[in-house]
C-alpha cells in the first residue's frame, strides 16, 4: 500500500488543479453534504422546524396516521437523494466527520418510524456514494478512480430515475411506506456493499491496482448474494478499462503511459543505457523497469511475462529498431472475463516481442561473432596475438601502473592485432587495453559472488591478505593490464587477468628452462644448477598443468555447453540467463572465488617468478656464454672459456642455498593446496580436476 499511495502522490504532483469554482459552489456539485450547517435564524424567531410545518406549527404526531404516511412517504423520497425533509433531517454522525445519519421527528407513528428507519441506511449510503463520485472525479486521484467514480455515477443516475418513478406513483396515489419499502429493497444490498468498498479506499486513499483488487476481493465475498457480486464485477470491469489501457500499450508498444503512477510497473529514468559502459552487473536491464507492490490479482500470474514483452519492445526500440505488436479487434484488453481471453494477448505479445529482439540480437548485432571474439580475445582462445603482444610490450609491462603510457600499450596492441591472424575477426577493432591500479585479488573483492558456494571460504566477501597488500605497492603493468571490448566487461577482465598472468609466469619459466640449456654438455649430477633444472621443470609443469585445468577443463567445456543453450534460446532472458550462468561458472571453477584457494595460487606464481628472477641474476654470465657459444662453435678457444664459466656457477655456494630456498617454498605451497582442495573435493567436484592436474608436481630437486 505504502508504495502504491507513493506513486499517486508523485502523480497528483504532476495533476491538473481542479477549478475552483468546483468547491466554492457546492450546491452544483452536492458538496454541501459535508457542510452541514445550523439552520439560519432570526433573532427572537423560532426555529424552523417549529415554525413551519405546512404553515402551521402542529406536529406531524398530531396528523392522522394516514396523513402521516403522505408526509412521510414525501419526506422519504427527498431523503433517498440526500435532501432534508419536513420531518425528517440530516445530521453528521459524531466521530465520523463524512458520515450522514438521518433522524425523523420523534411524534411520528411508531410502525411509521419502523419503516423509515429500514429505508434510512439506502439514504446514507446513496450520500456516501454521491460524495465519493464528487471527490474522487478530481485528477489527482488517478484513472482507476476516476472509471470507478464514472461508473458509479451512472449507477446514481439509474438510482435516481427509480426515485423518480417512485415519486410519480406517489403522485398518482398507488405508493404506500410498505410498498416504497419493497421496491426499495433491491437497491439496499448493492449500496451497502458499494458504500463498504467506498469507505475503505477513502480511509486508506487507495488507488490503481490497490482499488481493483478490493473490488475483486469484495465481488468474491459476496459470492452468497448473485446480483450484489454481478454489480461489483461488473463495477471492477469498469474501473480496469483505463488500467487495461495502460497494460495494452505497454504489452504492444513498450510505453508506460502511466501519468498517476497507478501501473505495478515502474520506471527508473535515472538509468540511461549508456551506463552500461560502467556496469558490469547489467543494472540497466533488470532495474530501469521493475515490478512494484500491488499487482492486480487477476494479473499476479502473468506479472513477470507482462514486465518481460515491455522491456523486449524498450530494448528494440532503444537500439532504433522501431518494433510493435500487430494489433487486431480481437487483440484489445477489454476485460479480464473468465475466458482468460486477455491471457491469451499477453502470451501473443510476449512470444512475437521474444522473437523479434532474437532474432535482430543474433542477425543485424551478430550474438555468436560478437561471443567467439571475447572468447578468443578475453580467454586466449586463439593466443597468437598475446604471444607477440608480450614480446613487443615486455619493457612497458614491466613498469608500475602509474608510469605505463596506455596510449603506447594500445598501440602495440594494435600492432600485434593487425601482424597475426586475429586480423582476420571483424570485431579487432572494437579491443583496446587498460591499466588497473589494483591487484586481481583486491579486484575481486569489489565484486559480489553471483551465488553462493558450499565451499566453507567460498561464500564470504573475498578480502585481499595482508601479503597482497603489502606486495601491491610492486605490482607492475603485467599483474594489472587487462583488455576492454567496447564496454567494460569485468567478469571476462577477471578470467583475462589471471590467464595472463599465468601466461606471464610460463614464459618466465621458459626463459630459466632456456639458461639451464647451457649447462647440457657439462656434468652437473649432483650440483645446484642439476637440483635447479628439476625444481624448474616441477614449476613449469604446476603452471602448465594449472593452464591447461584452466583451459580445457573449464573454460572449453563451458563454452561449448554455453553455446549449444544459445542455440536453443526462446527468448533473451534466456540468452542472458545462459551467459550469466557461464561467466559465473568459469569464475568458479577459475578459482577466482576460493579467496584462500586463489592466494596459495597466487604466492606458488610468485615464488615461479622470484625463482626466475633469481636464475638469471644469480648466474648472470650464462646467457652470454650459452649465446656465446651458440654463435661461435667454430672457435674453441671461446668455448673453453664458456665451459670454465659455466663449471664455476655450477659450483658456487650461493647459487645452491637460494635454489634450495626456493625448493623449500615451492613444496610447501603445493603441500598447501592438498587439504584445501581434498577438502572441498566432494561440495565443488571440479577441485578434483584440479588436484589431479597439480597435486602430483612437487618434489624439488629431491637428494641428488
Amino acid at each position: 500500500m505504502d508504495a502504491t499511495a507513493g506513486a499517486a502522490a508523485v502523480g497528483a504532483a504532476a495533476a491538473a488543479v481542479t477549478p475552483r469554482w468546483n468547491r466554492e459552489r457546492p450546491f452544483l456539485t452536492g458538496q454541501f453534504h459535508r457542510d452541514v450547517k445550523p439552520p439560519f435564524r432570526i433573532p427572537g424567531a423560532k426555529p424552523i422546524s417549529e415554525s413551519c410545518s405546512r404553515g402551521s406549527e402542529i406536529l406531524i404526531g398530531s396528523y392522522p396516521v394516514a396523513v402521516q404516511e403522505l408526509l412521510i412517504i414525501d419526506d422519504l423520497l427527498s431523503a433517498l437523494v440526500g435532501i432534508e425533509g419536513r420531518f425528517i433531517s440530516i445530521r453528521r454522525e459524531r466521530g465520523k466527520e463524512d458520515h450522514m445519519v438521518f433522524q425523523i421527528d420523534s411524534s411520528t407513528d411508531l410502525a411509521l418510524q419502523e419503516l423509515a428507519q429500514r429505508i434510512f441506511p439506502l439514504c446514507e449510503n446513496y450520500i456516501l456514494i454521491d460524495q465519493f463520485v464528487e471527490a474522487r472525479s478530481h485528477f489527482r486521484n488517478g484513472l482507476v478512480n476516476h472509471a470507478f467514480a464514472a461508473a458509479l455515477r451512472a449507477l446514481l443516475l439509474d438510482y435516481q430515475a427509480m426515485v423518480a418513478q417512485l415519486e410519480h406513483q406517489f403522485r398518482l396515489g398507488r405508493l404506500s411506506v410498505q410498498g416504497l419499502w419493497f421496491f426499495c429493497q433491491p437497491m439496499v444490498g448493492s449500496m451497502h456493499a458499494l458504500s463498504i468498498v467506498i469507505e475503505k479506499i477513502s480511509c486508506s486513499n487507495l488507488s490503481g491496482s490497490a482499488t481493483l483488487n478490493l473490488l475483486q476481493n469484495q465481488a468474491k465475498a459476496m459470492a452468497g448474494d448473485g446480483a450484489v457480486r454481478t454489480l461489483l464485477e461488473k463495477m471492477t470491469q469498469c474501473a480496469s478499462i483505463p488500467y487495461l489501457r495502460i497494460l495494452e500499450r505497454w504489452v504492444y508498444e513498450g510505453i508506460i503511459d502511466d501519468p498517476y503512477g497507478e501501473f505495478f510497473i515502474s520506471e527508473d529514468k535515472s538509468l540511461l543505457k549508456e551506463s552500461l559502459t560502467q556496469d558490469y552487473d547489467a543494472k540497466y536491464w533488470k532495474q530501469r523497469y521493475s515490478l512494484k507492490d500491488g499487482i492486480p490479482s487477476f494479473l499476479t500470474g502473468v506479472a513477470g511475462t507482462i514486465l518481460t514483452t515491455g522491456k523486449y519492445l524498450n530494448v528494440m526500440r532503444e537500439c532504433g529498431h522501431n518494433v510493435q505488436v500487430p494489433v487486431s479487434e480481437n487483440s484489445k484488453f477489454m476485460s479480464f472475463e473468465s475466458n482468460h481471453h486477455y491471457l491469451e494477448c499477453i502470451k501473443t505479445a510476449y512470444e512475437f516481442a521474444s522473437s523479434e529482439l532474437l532474432s535482430l540480437i543474433r542477425e543485424k548485432y551478430d550474438l555468436f561473432g560478437k561471443l567467439r571474439s571475447m572468447k578468443h580475445y578475453f580467454l586466449l582462445d586463439q593466443g597468437d596475438f598475446l604471444v607477440h603482444f608480450m614480446d613487443i610490450s615486455r619493457d612497458e609491462l614491466a613498469k608500475k601502473p602509474e608510469e605505463i603510457s596506455v596510449e603506447k600499450l594500445q598501440s602495440l596492441l594494435d600492432l600485434a592485432l593487425r601482424t597475426t591472424a586475429a586480423a582476420a575477426d571483424p570485431c579487432h577493432e572494437d579491443l583496446a587495453c587498460t591499466v588497473e591500479r589494483v591487484s586481481l585479488l583486491k579486484r575481486l573483492a569489489t565484486i559480489r559472488a553471483p551465488e553462493s558456494s558450499s565451499e566453507p571460504d567460498a561464500h564470504q566477501s573475498i578480502s585481499p591478505s595482508s601479503s597482497d597488500q603489502a606486495g601491491s605497492l610492486n605490482i607492475t603493468g603485467l599483474e594489472t593490464f587487462s583488455l576492454t571490448y567496447r564496454k567494460s566487461l569485468a567478469k571476462y577482465q577477471l578470467i583475462f587477468r589471471f590467464l595472463f598472468h599465468c601466461k606471464h609466469v610460463n614464459r618466465q619459466l621458459c626463459v630459466a628452462w632456456q639458461v639451464h640449456q647451457g649447462f647440457r654438455a657439462l656434468r652437473t649430477l649432483g650440483t645446484a644448477v642439476s637440483r635447479s633444472s628439476v625444481l624448474c621443470r616441477s614449476m613449469l609443469k604446476f603452471v602448465n598443468s594449472l593452464l591447461h585445468y584452466l583451459t580445457f577443463e573449464v573454460l572449453e567445456p563451458n563454452w561449448h555447453l554455453m553455446h549449444s543453450r544459445l542455440q536453443s534460446a526462446k527468448s533473451i532472458d534466456e540468452v542472458i540467463e545462459f551467459h550469466d550462468f557461464f561467466l559465473d561458472k568459469c569464475l568458479r571453477e577459475c578459482l577466482l572465488l576460493l579467496p584462500h584457494l586463489l592466494e596459495k595460487i597466487e604466492k606458488l606464481k610468485s615464488v615461479c617468478l622470484q625463482y626466475s628472477t633469481a636464475v638469471k641474476m644469480l648466474i648472470p654470465s650464462i646467457c652470454e656464454s650459452s649465446a656465446g657459444a651458440d654463435s661461435t662453435r667454430a672457435e674453441k678457444s671461446k668455448t673453453k672459456s664458456a665451459s670454465k664459466e659455466l663449471t664455476s656457477a655450477a659450483e658456487n655456494s650461493s647459487l645452491l642455498e637460494s635454489i634450495l630456498k626456493f625448493e623449500r617454498e615451492f613444496n610447501v605451497g603445493l603441500q598447501a593446496l592438498g587439504p584445501i582442495l581434498g577438502g572441498s573435493s566432494q561440495a565443488e567436484p571440479y577441485l578434483t580436476h584440479l588436484g589431479q592436474c597439480i597435486l602430483g608436481v612437487g618434489g624439488g630437486g629431491g637428494d641428488l
